[in-house]
């Protein structure tokens, strides 16, 4: 391939890992922002949901250029597919970012109340995958891509837990359904995070092996 062809590859490897920083900081932010009861870092986090959208547009016209004029074949190929697809998915993490600032808007308009245990280790794991999902990118790890996949397997059990503990709440406290509805919110928008975290890793595993892992956990291990 050509040393134009090279650079425009690294450019896009350059642009999806800003993609995926900044996408990592607005989940940090929105997360932040339930913790610690804050109304102004949550709509913060709404009002910056337009730069990642473009930010995701001028990725893909990028991805589409390169496969238009220089047709590459091989890991080449597999990396470009990926990056479509990753970035689609980190603009997805964002929209749920969003979300959860929504969440953390409205509990910080209600009286103050202990979060539940398993939403703070869900906060915590679900940051720590976004994190190697991208470091996995950016190593081209697949070893540390399929970490991430297992951990997913645990946010998953932590959101079933907190559906069952948020259940057993409102049947104490029928006057904060409202609330409690918003924190099982919180929970089920970090278990979708969690689950493009994964698609993440699942490409980066695509992309350094050539290997379609998607719905085989057996590949996981």
């Amino acid at each position: 391939m050509s040393q134009h062809f090279l650079r425009e590859i690294e450019m896009l490897k350059k642009k999806i890992l800003a993609v995926g920083a900044v996408v990592e900081e607005r989940i940090s932010q929105a997360i932040t922002a339930v913790i610690k009861r804050d109304a102004g870092l949550a709509q913060q986090v709404a009002e910056g949901d337009d730069e990642i959208d473009e930010m995701e547009v001028e990725v893909e016209e990028d991805c589409l250029k390169i496969l238009a004029l220089y047709q590459p074949v091989a890991i080449d190929l597999r990396f470009v597919v990926a990056v479509l697809k990753m970035n689609n998915d980190l603009e997805r993490m964002a929209d749920t970012a969003v979300n959860i600032a929504r969440r953390a808007e409205y509990l910080a308009s209600q009286p103050q109340v202990d979060l539940p245990p398993n939403l703070t280790d869900m906060t915590q794991k679900v940051q720590n995958m976004v994190k190697q999902s991208l470091d996995a990118l950016v190593q081209g790890d697949a070893a540390l891509a399929r970490k991430v996949c297992v951990a997913d397997r645990e946010v998953d059990q932590l959101n079933k837990a907190m559906h069952v503990r948020i259940q057993e709440e409102m049947r104490k406290h029928p006057d904060q359904v409202e609330r409690l509805m918003h924190t099982l919110s919180i929970s089920r928008h970090l278990e979708r995070i969690g689950d493009l975290a994964t698609n993440v890793a699942e490409d980066v595993i695509y992309t350094a092996e050539g290997e379609i892992v998607r719905h085989r956990t057996q590949a996981y291990t």
